[in-house]
């Protein structure tokens, strides 16, 4: 991910661990090595939880006192609750099934979600070079998935949420965007949303 991002993994990563209140307990699908909590969660939330395909990902968090558990989300047909749930860089391995996956969050949520998902990708790059190497250097253990999301598909995506839309935003570099949903549609009155808004 860093040579994917550069000195913009970081950002993102504060970005997302902003958007997390202080005090709430936070459910991470597709964690990774659970850089996120590791390094800007931890100690300042109530609990976490950690949800990966991949054994050595899932192993290393257990050896290190992290809940964290080997789940297919693809046949997960519910969540463990928290407060937040977060996915960074990964609904485009469910690229055919997102809106399902996307239910499934908000269902999990007592809270927000929160996606940040690539919308300028080297996986999707012309070059076939650069292309495969995209593709092998975000690829979690699951096999490499070509397609990717454009700022337009996962605009079109979010736009089915706009009620419950609190802010959308890119991370510097532009690399990434960046949403954070309420988990329930929000009552009578003024509509919660800043930032630059999906399909924006």
């Amino acid at each position: 991910m860093r040579a994917l991002y550069g000195r913009h993994y970081a950002e993102r990563l504060r970005a997302v661990a902003g958007e997390v209140p202080a005090g709430a307990s936070v459910l991470e699908l597709c964690c990774g090595p659970g850089t996120l909590y590791m390094r800007h969660l931890r100690g300042r939330v109530s609990s976490y939880t950690g949800l990966d395909l991949n054994e050595r990902f899932v192993g290393g968090l257990l050896a290190r006192g992290v809940d964290a558990r080997r789940v297919d989300l693809s046949a997960a047909e519910s969540l463990p609750g928290a407060d937040v749930v977060v996915m960074q860089a990964s609904l485009y391995h469910f690229l055919a099934d997102a809106q399902a996956v996307l239910e499934r969050m908000l269902a999990a949520a007592g809270d927000r979600v929160i996606i940040s998902e690539p919308v300028r990708n080297l996986a999707s790059s012309p070059i076939p070079v650069i292309g495969a190497i995209g593709r092998r250097a975000a690829d979690p253990g699951a096999g490499a998935a070509a397609r990717r999301f454009t700022r337009a598909s996962l605009d079109r995506l979010m736009d089915s949420y706009r009620d419950r839309l609190i802010r959308a935003f890119p991370i510097p570099g532009g690399r990434e965007m960046v949403y954070v949903l309420a988990a329930r549609p929000p009552g009578p009155g003024p509509q919660r949303r800043s930032g630059t808004g999906a399909g924006s």
